[in-house]
């Protein structure tokens, strides 16, 4: 791999922190453009009071002179404001409170338990938190800066809340994304925004939660990231794992993948040639992705996010302490975060596409990366 990152924090300690390795010198960073993908990643219709609190912004500690990369790790913090409610609770330096020992349902609260052998949840729950997803929006708004810089775009819709999803599986136009920028809830289509809306509603009353699905996107990717010749390095598995590694995503889908009731004929992209266009296809169905390596067309992957497991109607489950059974307890939390969930998708595909760029045009410094793009285009036509 040639981008590697490691993140530290809990949800109510005092901050998130990141480490990223690799991106070559001579970069530069919008640091304003990092704090927007932050601030996206906390609205959305649905969300708690949480929300209401926190005003993420990185701060950078290294790897950066003047805003531009100097090769070396760069690293950053996002400060958890809510940390001052907690900090008798959650810190490195205290452990107040009464136990967490009412373990819910789908959370990683009892699996944490067993595997580290906690007898208080907490120590489990705070770090599995898709708080620590604030980090990774950060590093991917990096990743998403470079690409930029050579031309690539990751973009994002919902395409469903609480029911099926509408596909669409096309990048959105320029009018397309600024309705998807203003929206709360994440799509171009303000009726169907506004039933989803009447569905979190419903759901927040009873006491429940929803989930859904969003589409990423990235147009302007040349052919041949990626490669067929280890499992490790086709770039549909290394997609899937970077979506299914957010919390609460719970499966992946590259193009029209899921579509197996098709015949081959009506499933495969046929491919044409002109000598103004070069190699193309009518199609996408594939979704960019051939032998799990780039094909020119854009790149569209689905994330499915499952109802978040915190809900103020608990569940049934057995309280750890007394093995008695109880209801699951609750804790502040969402009662939606579909649209939200398409921001941090964005990052993880802008990280991973930029790892398979360096790794396909790698260089120390931007300029020997612009030579070697422009040495591909020039050979492929």
């Amino acid at each position: 791999m040639s981008l590697r990152y490691l993140t530290a924090g809990e949800s109510h300690g005092p901050a998130l922190c990141a480490i990223a390795e690799g991106f070559p010198a001579g970069l530069t960073i919008d640091f304003a453009a990092v704090n927007r993908e932050l601030q996206r990643r906390q609205k959305g219709y649905g969300r708690g009071s949480r929300q209401q609190i926190e005003k993420d912004e990185a701060q950078f500690l290294s790897g950066l002179r003047g805003g531009t990369t100097l090769g070396s790790p760069i690293a950053l913090v996002v400060w958890n404001k809510d940390h001052e409610s907690w900090k008798d609770l959650v810190s490195p330096y205290a452990r107040g409170g009464r136990k967490f020992t009412q373990v819910r349902p789908g959370h990683a609260d009892l699996a944490g338990v067993m595997k580290y052998g906690f007898d208080d949840a907490r120590d489990a729950l705070e770090r599995a938190s898709a708080r620590s997803t604030a980090a990774l929006v950060a590093l991917g708004s990096l990743a998403r800066q470079l690409l930029g810089r050579f031309g690539a775009a990751v973009t994002s819709r919902v395409v469903s809340v609480g029911e099926r999803e509408r596909k669409v599986g096309l990048p959105p136009t320029d009018a397309q994304l600024a309705a998807i920028l203003a929206s709360d809830m994440g799509v171009d289509d303000e009726a169907l925004a506004a039933e989803w809306r009447a569905l979190i509603d419903a759901e927040k009353a009873r006491g429940g939660s929803i989930g859904g699905a969003f589409e990423v996107y990235a147009t302007g990717l040349p052919p041949g990231l990626g490669s067929y010749v280890h499992h490790d390095r086709r770039l549909d598995a290394r997609l899937a794992a970077a979506l299914c590694g957010i919390p609460a995503i719970r499966a992946a889908e590259i193009g029209e993948g899921t579509h197996v009731e098709l015949r081959g004929d009506a499933f495969h992209d046929a491919i044409h040639y002109s000598a103004q266009k070069g190699f193309f296809r009518d199609t996408n169905r594939a979704g960019g992705l051939e032998a799990g390596v780039t094909n020119g067309a854009p790149l569209v992957v689905r994330g499915y996010m499952k109802p978040i497991p915190t809900m103020t109607k608990g569940l049934p489950t057995v309280d750890i302490a007394t093995r008695v059974g109880t209801t699951a307890k609750y804790e502040r939390s969402d009662v939606c975060a579909v649209p939200a969930a398409a921001v941090v998708g964005e990052a993880a595909v802008a990280w991973t596409l930029a790892d398979a760029f360096l790794e396909k045009f790698g260089g120390d410094n931007v300029g020997d990366i612009e030579k070697a793009v422009q040495a591909y285009a020039a050979r492929i036509g």
